[in-house]
């Protein structure tokens, strides 16, 4: 892929976009105060007025906006003002984190948003899947692996390109919280790492398939 940004990014700004407690949030910023990721959120915008995860924000005094879907009459009038938002404070990546509303993806931002999905895409993802209601899917249906993959996001739901995947042992009798927790614990390494490979000029995307130098 080509882009004009200026690899490596060194910290790479990111922008945020969640809809809820904000947990993946929470951790981005943990391992950036810790030093492990070098990166800085430089805004955090959800799709809910009510969302944990702007606090979490505020509280750090990182910039924050809300847009609601219903404000909107149209999927591209709204993605417009989404990223009207954002590229005020100047992001590299745009990241969503638990963000359920789909976005129409600028030309200018085409392979500069990524997702984290619980789940092995192609597997359990599309509209509807997310949260809970992804590992009881996967329970039902019986699986033995599944896990979650961090994907380059396109005008569809859990579509774009994959970067990073990671498997996760499904165990006889386990409730969707504890499957959960698990593929949770996988996102929370996964997520940086793909963040950081960005950040180095390491992924090129051709066609379906992301290249790592």
């Amino acid at each position: 892929m080509t882009h004009a940004l200026p690899f490596p990014l060194s910290p790479i700004r990111l922008a945020v976009l969640l809809s809820g407690r904000g947990s993946t949030l929470e951790n981005l910023l943990r391992r950036i105060e810790a030093g492990q990721l070098d990166a800085q959120v430089v805004h955090v915008h959800s799709s809910r007025a009510d969302a944990r995860g702007l606090e979490l924000a505020r509280a750090r005094g990182i910039p924050t906006s809300v847009c609601r879907r219903r404000d909107y009459d149209s999927p591209e009038t709204f993605s417009q003002a989404v990223f009207s938002h954002l590229e005020a404070d100047r992001p590299h990546l745009v990241v969503m984190a638990g963000y359920v509303k789909l976005l129409r993806i600028p030309p200018r931002w085409e392979h500069r948003v990524m997702n984290v999905h619980p789940s092995l895409i192609p597997a359990f993802c599309g509209q509807g899947y997310y949260g809970l209601r992804v590992h009881r899917a996967v329970l039902e249906y019986g699986c033995k692996l599944t896990g979650c993959t961090v994907h380059f996001v396109d005008n569809e739901y859990d579509h774009g390109p994959i970067i990073l995947q990671r498997a996760v042992p499904v165990y006889e009798g386990d409730t969707p919280e504890q499957l959960a927790a698990r593929v949770q614990a996988a996102e929370r390494e996964l997520y940086p790492e793909a963040i950081a490979l960005f950040a180095a000029g390491r992924l090129h995307v051709q066609g379906r398939w992301v290249r790592i130098e």
